[in-house]
């Protein structure tokens, strides 16, 4: 192959391709430092919206808000998790005679890894969806263009207030998750498969260590930071009318999960290590 022959094309869609992702990478970033950033602005100047985004959050509107809004259904979600566990760890543990440790698979899987990554995707389906959609149509519509004009912050007005109201609401909401998994957990084992209740209380309230529920609700929070952050941001940069709303709920629902399943693995590392801070005795 000569000089001339050389895929010149080829080597420049390449990098063209190479310099647009690193671009948007950068975009990314620039946004979600400018909206984490804005949060002061947010609480002192936007106190009315950021009222108003925490009870939609949490409670819904319109027809969502009939069944209980996000609190039904992250309820429901974790509480079909907390079944499962018990389902699936009485089947195993039976196995080898050990049915007994029901309760600390409760009290160390639902802690550690079941309920946060259960309530990030309930949030990154119902809160974040809902985010990008709101955003994404005010986008299309000029209305952040309006904002702008009439001299509102829109990043702090849209984006930062969604962030505070997402750290908000999770807290309440995290607290509903563990206790559905808790109790669906051991109504399963004790009256579906007839363990006696004091056994599954002993193990699970052995292995369930205070400390760990802390470290899960700090996994929480971050969780539903880093889900607004990317929901607010591809609502904010959507573009194409009504289709391209879709196409941007699509892709932030896409990105926050593999952010809440990245964060989850990676602080789960930081927080137990290799060794998982764990000791099972007794």
């Amino acid at each position: 192959m000569t000089v001339a022959q050389v895929p010149l094309p080829k080597l420049r869609d390449s990098a063209r391709d190479l310099v647009y992702g690193l671009t948007r990478i950068g975009n990314q970033w620039r946004f979600y430092t400018q909206t984490i950033k804005s949060i002061g602005d947010a609480l002192i100047h936007y106190r009315v919206e950021l009222l108003r985004l925490i009870a939609q959050m949490s409670l819904g509107t319109g027809a969502l808000a009939v069944i209980g809004g996000t609190v039904v259904v992250v309820g429901f979600l974790t509480m079909t998790t907390g079944a499962l566990i018990a389902v699936q760890g009485y089947s195993q543990f039976a196995e080898v005679g050990v049915e007994a440790l029901v309760g600390f698979a409760s009290a160390y899987f639902n802690v550690r890894l079941a309920a946060p990554l259960v309530a990030g995707i309930a949030l990154a389906a119902t809160i974040g969806a809902g985010a990008t959609a709101q955003i994404g149509a005010m986008r299309i519509n000029e209305e952040i263009d309006a904002l702008e004009v009439i001299g509102i912050r829109s990043v702090a007005y849209l984006a930062s207030n969604r962030v505070v109201a997402g750290v908000v609401v999770v807290i309440p909401l995290y607290c509903v998750a563990m206790i559905m998994s808790f109790l669906a957990a051991r109504f399963g084992t004790t009256l579906i498969y007839g363990q006696s209740s004091g056994v599954y209380d002993h193990y699970f309230n052995t292995f369930l260590n205070p400390v760990d529920l802390l470290w899960s609700f700090l996994l929480a929070v971050t969780m539903a930071i880093v889900i607004m952050l990317v929901h607010t941001y591809y609502g904010y940069t959507a573009s194409g009318g009504p289709a391209g709303v879709g196409e941007a709920v699509g892709r932030a629902v896409r990105t926050s999960l593999i952010s809440a399943a990245f964060f989850t693995m990676f602080l789960s590392l930081a927080i137990y290590g290799q060794s998982g801070n764990f000791n099972l005795s007794g």
